[in-house]
């Protein structure tokens, strides 16, 4: 198993209410009833307030390298990739578990 980690930081000046923001976090929120190879998925925004803290988190499970392949590269996924590119970066980790 493959546990699928993602950490957002909104750009300089991009808040939560933003438009683009709210559509983004929507399609993702879709995603794990979407992509079958998703065994677990969860994605939220961050509760704490501090300096070093991303704004919003994507936590999901799938079974191996190749369910995350065909994760990374369905369309519903890269619809919120593109969505996403627009106004945030962010860093992952993939880790067995």
């Amino acid at each position: 198993m493959i546990r699928h980690l993602v950490l957002f930081k909104l750009n300089e000046g991009v808040t939560r209410d933003d438009p683009r923001v709210v559509e983004g976090a929507e399609v993702f929120a879709e995603l794990g009833t979407k992509i079958i190879e998703l065994r677990e998925w969860e994605c939220g925004w961050n509760v704490t307030d501090r300096d070093i803290a991303y704004d919003f988190a994507i936590n999901s499970l799938v079974d191996d390298a190749a369910a995350l392949q065909a994760y990374l590269v369905h369309p519903a996924h890269q619809a919120g990739v593109s969505l996403w590119k627009a106004f945030a970066t962010w860093v992952i980790a993939d880790i067995e578990v």
